[in-house]
């Protein structure tokens, strides 16, 4: 496997009206997650990148861990280094940030 982990940040756009990630902050997520990751010495190991919808728009902006497909949502730039320290470096789950379909 090229990456440990692959993380995936809904950066949708879609019409006017239409609840969506990009619109709640998904650039500002991606940008913040890879700056996070250059700051612990993860680039390279960790792959973070914009995506399409992933099917979780009332719950955005939200993102998905691969290879574990751990979904958060609901999120702010202040989760992100939380995310990365406990969840990527640590290997734990935060149970309050994830999501259950």
């Amino acid at each position: 496997m090229r990456f440990e982990k692959h993380i995936f940040i809904c950066a949708n756009q879609k019409a006017e009206g239409k609840a969506c990630c990009g619109e709640q902050r998904g650039m500002e997520l991606v940008e913040k997650m890879r700056e996070v990751l250059a700051e612990k010495g993860l680039k390279g190991k960790i792959r973070a990148q914009r995506s399409g919808c992933l099917d979780a728009c009332s719950k955005g902006p939200a993102l998905v861990i691969y290879p574990e497909g751990t979904y958060y949502g609901h999120l702010q730039p202040s989760d992100i280094e939380r995310i990365v320290n406990e969840h990527i470096i640590e290997g734990k789950v935060i149970k309050e940030l994830e999501l259950q379909f």
